[in-house]
């Protein structure tokens, strides 16, 4: 072995065996285990979100692997329609090229060119942390597969009544000029204003009008009426009259809906039906008139004064507020901050917009999703995400599933120019079905991408043929995501597994938190806080990187704080196993292969059987944090601190015992970490020593997990002798002792069992002897308390008392001297008012610190 370890020679070269071997397909006759990456866009690039999430897939993968399961992890990635159309649409326009120039067919064209040549880079990415995906079922939610599982499942819906077309108000996002879903709507919440306008009276003196309090002053060129509260006294005469619309000079009426808050405002609503959710309920209520006063653009349209055509939203915003202030019809302005919806892809602002899109009725699909996680048939781990699924799951809204871009899965529909016909079909229309006319065309709309994503857990298994792959490993067993998508994918995947499979898609959701930075912040480009994980992997490794983000992982799913010194620490102990594998790989082979021959095999091996036991439990029950905690305190101080310092005494007799501790060891780390440990595994495992059943396995990924006979050991006395050696260096230490001076241990108290250990507390503890009495030495001693035990340290022959004594008084004098000036600096008003904050708070942390040390050094000479 090299003495340092470097990942940058080893890891790339273990990645490519086992993809080349095939050492990643389902293999064996276990019990089939299989889950499906969440496939990360085609647009992306590896973040520690990927790092985090495939880490605990590929903890999972290869844990179970070990422990005889016929394991399939099926990797993909996602088409990603409007990202992706944004990154071509930009790259063309740099060559002044826009895609309605190109034309449907070639722009597309364009797209799958992007996609070939760009599209494979996160893959790439995650082989460079060590994701064991079954590469050779690589999928894409627009490969051939894909698309036939999404035309067939559109086609059951629509033939099931469950997929209909309707003029609805969406979320319409001006820059990707398409619709999106509610969940895709990221609300943030801004100052704003409350604008307060006065509509006139029809037919009144001219003095009279009705307030209205509205955020969006552009839109009331679309107002079809006013509303107010009928219950609401103020305006009980008005109900039924009408108002004149400021700048337009159009008669709308005044009518009654529950639906207005009274205490909005003024209590009265303008109502704006194509451009407003709510006002568009009252409008369907009262039979309102709709009116679109803005394009694809979010640009004023031809329907509003020729004033303000053409103008952006914001900009008429502008232009409407001066107006209606200059026109006397604006009363007030009030500061008011309300949330606004965001575009997820482009952060633009959305726009509220009546138009006709496809949609599905998820309210009659919502009952089996729920009623399959009440009943735990699906568990979610932790279980307090629940309550966010069944928020979502019971108040459910119709899903709007078209998107008016080109990239993406194009809505199976066809129209007859003739008769109107609507057809609907898993193949290609070429003639209408009803009168045979050929002239038709395919709706232009795409679906929703979570549309093809929500089939993922059996489309990539071969749906709907029936394929071996389905038969073998449907349902998969579990799904590994974050929380900020269980409404967006975790509720459709289940909703349209049960639907088409009449099964569930997996039986257990692992949720995790988000990684943020060490503030515990949102890592974004604006904040300069991004980790780049392959930073950390071309730097560190993909095993620190790995062993990190699953010591952080908590078992209530909260959010974690990436940390430097974290990722140092996580580099230390990969050292140290290193290190400890050289050491006792370089010994000279001996012949004994019996294990358990000395105390410190015996107890070493108890506490290895514990350790496997309890590692096994925590993989199952997926608590990352407490396991990796096990397992560093047993590798580095039980197994390296303790148990090789003791088997120095012993080296002949106990080397048969490291080798096999060191293999189970080697074993329970491979799923967090498999590059060191394939590494060191490969010489293990042909050590004369190893058991033999490991040469017959080409990797540690495809060898047994350790199965350890159960070594019963009372590790009190051991416990209770590491506890004394620790008391007695720490004592040495407190004394200055040279560490080449010996000398007698003397315990009172409670020692049953420890007198085996006597030969390791002479080499581990410098003593040459070591006395077990039941009375207090008569001589000058150091001692320490350790539980029911007293430890003497005779100094006779240790220490030089008077040269000691001296040495503390002076010290101590010194100590004193500087708490005495410190405090009465820090007594000086004048000084603690003038000089900086920073500069007190820094003096009186070094008075705490003098005053502490003064009080260890009175207490070692009282000791002397």
């Amino acid at each position: 072995m090299e003495k340092a370890y470097n990942h940058l020679e080893v890891e790339d070269k273990w990645y490519k065996e086992w993809e080349s071997k095939g050492y990643f397909k389902p293999y064996g006759n276990g019990d089939p285990l299989s889950m499906v990456i969440p496939p990360p866009n085609v647009t992306g690039a590896l973040h520690m979100g990927h790092a985090l999430n495939n880490t605990l897939q590929d903890i999972v993968a290869r844990f179970y692997r070990m422990q005889g399961r016929k394991v399939l992890w099926v990797p993909g990635t996602d088409h990603a329609g409007i990202a992706t159309q944004n990154v071509v649409e930009k790259q063309l326009a740099k060559e002044g090229i826009s895609r309605e120039e190109l034309g449907r067919e070639s722009f597309l064209e364009k797209v799958w060119e992007w996609k070939e040549k760009y599209g494979n880079t996160i893959t790439g990415q995650l082989r460079k942390l060590g994701a064991s995906v079954d590469w050779s079922r690589e999928r894409f939610t627009m490969d051939e597969g894909c698309s036939s599982a999404v035309k067939e499942n559109f086609y059951r819906l629509y033939n099931d009544g469950l997929i209909y077309r309707d003029v609805y108000i969406v979320n319409w996002c001006p820059r990707c000029h398409t619709a999106i879903s509610d969940i895709e709507v990221e609300h943030e919440t801004k100052e704003g204003h409350l604008w307060t306008i006065k509509y006139p009276l029809v037919g009144g003196t001219g003095k009279e009008f009705i307030e209205v309090a509205t955020t969006r002053p552009e839109t009331m060129f679309g107002d079809t009426a006013v509303a107010v509260n009928q219950k609401d006294k103020r305006y009980t005469k008005w109900i039924g009259k009408k108002v004149l619309l400021p700048l337009m000079n159009k008669e709308i009426p005044i009518i009654a809906d529950d639906h207005v808050d009274m205490s909005f405002g003024t209590g009265a609503v303008k109502v704006t039906p194509a451009h407003d959710p709510n006002d568009y309920a009252i409008g369907q209520r009262h039979n309102l008139e709709s009116v679109i006063i803005m394009d694809g653009e979010a640009k004023m349209n031809d329907l509003v004064p020729k004033k303000y055509q053409g103008m952006d939203r914001y900009v008429c915003r502008k232009q409407v507020i001066e107006d209606l202030e200059s026109q006397h019809f604006l009363t007030k302005t009030t500061p008011h901050e309300h949330a606004v919806g965001h575009c997820y892809r482009c952060n633009t602002v959305i726009e509220p917009y009546l138009s006709k899109q496809w949609f599905i009725n998820m309210e009659k699909l919502a009952d089996a999703p729920i009623k399959v996680v009440e009943t735990g048939e699906i568990k979610f781990i932790p279980s307090r995400w629940e309550k966010l699924y069944f928020d979502w799951m019971k108040n459910i809204r119709p899903w709007c599933i078209s998107r008016q871009i080109w990239w993406g899965h194009r809505i199976p529909v066809w129209y007859c120019d003739d008769c109107n016909a609507e057809i609907v079909s898993k193949e290609d229309v070429t003639k209408c079905s009803k009168c045979g006319s050929t002239k038709i065309h395919q709706d232009e709309d795409v679906l929703d991408t979570w549309f093809s994503s929500a089939l993922w857990p059996f489309s990539t298994l071969g749906w709907p043929e029936n394929t071996q792959d389905l038969q073998t490993f449907y349902p998969t067993e579990i799904l590994i995501t974050g929380y900020d998508i269980i409404t967006f994918w975790v509720s459709r995947m289940i909703t349209m597994g049960l639907y088409n499979m009449k099964q569930i898609p997996f039986s257990h959701v692992y949720i995790h938190g988000l990684v943020r930075d060490s503030k515990g912040r949102k890592m974004s480009k604006s904040l300069g806080n991004v980790v780049d994980p392959l930073m950390i992997i071309e730097d560190k490794g993909a095993d620190v990187l790995r062993y990190t983000v699953a010591s952080l992982v908590t078992s209530g799913g909260q959010d974690i704080k990436l940390m430097d010194e974290k990722l140092v620490s996580s580099r230390n102990f990969l050292n140290k196993l290193w290190n400890v594998s050289r050491y006792i790989l370089m010994q000279e082979t001996e012949t004994d292969t019996r294990l358990g021959q000395t105390i410190a095999d015996k107890w070493i091996l108890g506490e290895l059987c514990r350790v496997v036991e309890e590692t096994e439990n925590y993989y199952k029950n997926y608590d990352y944090n407490y396991m990796i905690d096990k397992i560093y305190e047993f590798v580095w101080g039980e197994f390296c601190d303790w148990y090789i310092e003791m088997s120095k005494l012993h080296k002949a007799e106990s080397q048969a015992t490291m080798i096999y501790v060191l293999n189970a060891i080697l074993k329970i780390l491979h799923p967090i970490i498999p590059f060191i440990t394939e590494e060191i595994w490969q010489l293990v495992k042909t050590h004369p020593l190893c058991p033999k059943d490991e040469q017959s396995y080409p990797s540690i990924m495809l060898s047994k997990w350790p199965v350890v006979a159960d070594v019963k050991f009372d590790n009190t006395p051991v416990k209770l002798f590491q506890n004394i050696v620790k008391a007695v260096r720490n004592t040495r230490a407190e004394i200055n002792v040279p560490v080449s001076k010996k000398g007698l241990i003397v315990i009172k108290g409670k020692n049953a069992g420890l007198q085996e250990y006597v030969p390791y507390f002479k080499f581990l503890a410098r003593a040459n002897d070591v006395e077990f009495s039941e009375i207090t030495p008569t001589v000058k001693y150091a001692f320490a308390v350790v539980g029911d035990v007293e430890v003497f340290l005779p100094l006779a022959g240790l220490i030089d008392l008077d040269a000691e004594k001296t040495r503390l008084d002076q010290e101590k004098n010194k100590l004193v001297k500087d708490v005495d000036i410190l405090s009465k600096k820090l007594g000086n008003e004048g000084f603690v008012k003038n000089a900086p904050a920073a500069v007190v708070e820094k003096e009186t942390a070094l008075l705490e610190e003098k005053k502490f040390q003064l009080k260890a050094v009175s207490e070692k000479l009282q000791n002397l």
